[in-house]
Formats: structure tokens, C-alpha cells, sequence
């Protein structure tokens, strides 16, 4: 089987529903900017493939990639046979949350501004924090502009921002790398 099938070639798409729309679709953008977080992860995980770390810190950005897989399918307009709702459960919050408060109590207290950096893995845990940012603004855009989006992906993309936040304090931590903070110029 090729990989190019030609059909976008024009400028059009499907959606996964089988609904042709331009590439400039506001879906298209969205499953779009998913996609971009998904790599955008992924490529953070490349950097965390050192023996010895901590075990479930990478099982669950590897669950948070294979679900954001799930979410861009959604996106797409993909609906599972007998669904009626998002492919977001209330659990998926709650384990992300859970994992917020895992990581958040072996950090150090916020004392001042963190500035995105350090090791590689929380640079691109940063990066991936601002693209699921956009996601989320993309989202809400399209809302307010008559689009349905489950309230379960919206509370999702909000609570997921948090969590590469502290999963990129976390990367800094257990790789022994200081985290960078604001220093402001009109300050001392």
C-alpha cells in the first residue's frame, strides 16, 4: 500500500466521519494541533529513555500519548460504534490529577516563576504544555463559534497543560538539573 493517496492534493480532506472539507477546516486545525502535542510528547519521551527512571512518571506520558492518539481521532470526527460521548472519561481527569499530586509532592515548592528549560525532556515537556495550551484555545474557539466539542476533552486539555507543567518540573528533578526561574530586570 502507498503511503500518498493524492486526494489531498487539491487542497481537500476527509474527516473521519467521511465528510470532505477543505485543509483549512477549523477540525482539521484541531486534530492538527493534537497531532503536533502527540509528537511534541513523544519527542520528550525520546529524552527519558534512561535506565532507572522513574517507572510510573513514564508510564503514564506514554498512556497520556496513546489517549491523545484516541482525542485526534475525536477531533477527526471519528466516532466508535454505540458511543455517545467523548473518548474522555471522568477517570482520565482523575488519573491525571492523581499524577499531578504524585509529582507535585516530591518537588520543590513554587517560590518563584519557572521559566521553561533545563534538561531536554522538560524543555519539550514545556513545549508540549504551550501546543496543549493552543489546543485548548483552538477548542474553545471553535465552540464559540457553533462547534460541539465534549465538555469531558475541554476539562481534559486544561487539566493535561497542569500535568506536562509538573512533568517537566519532575524531568528536572529526577535528571539533577535546576530548574530556571524569572529574574526580573527592574528587581533585585
Amino acid at each position: 500500500m502507498k503511503i500518498y493517496t493524492k486526494f489531498g492534493d487539491a487542497g481537500e480532506t476527509y474527516l473521519a466521519s467521511g465528510i470532505k472539507v477543505s485543509k483549512t477546516d477549523a477540525r482539521v486545525a484541531l486534530y492538527g494541533t493534537c497531532d503536533e502535542l502527540n509528537s511534541q510528547l513523544g519527542l520528550a519521551l525520546s529524552y527519558l529513555r534512561e535506565p532507572g527512571l522513574d517507572p510510573e512518571y513514564i508510564k503514564n506520558l506514554v498512556l497520556t500519548q496513546h489517549l491523545l492518539f484516541e482525542v485526534g481521532s475525536e477531533l477527526a470526527g471519528y466516532v466508535p460504534k454505540g458511543s455517545v460521548g467523548s473518548v474522555i472519561y471522568e477517570s482520565d481527569i482523575q488519573s491525571l490529577e492523581n499524577e499531578i499530586d504524585r509529582l507535585t509532592e516530591r518537588l520543590p515548592e513554587i517560590r518563584l516563576f519557572i521559566l521553561p528549560g533545563g534538561s531536554k525532556p522538560a524543555s519539550s515537556l514545556h513545549i508540549a504544555r504551550t501546543v496543549c495550551r493552543r489546543l485548548e484555545r483552538e477548542i474553545l474557539r471553535y465552540v464559540a463559534d457553533g462547534g460541539d466539542v465534549f465538555s469531558e476533552l475541554r476539562v481534559y486539555l486544561n487539566r493535561l497543560s497542569d500535568y506536562l507543567f509538573t512533568a517537566a518540573r519532575y524531568a528536572n528533578l529526577i535528571l539533577n538539573v535546576d530548574e530556571i526561574t524569572w529574574k526580573s530586570r527592574t528587581k533585585n
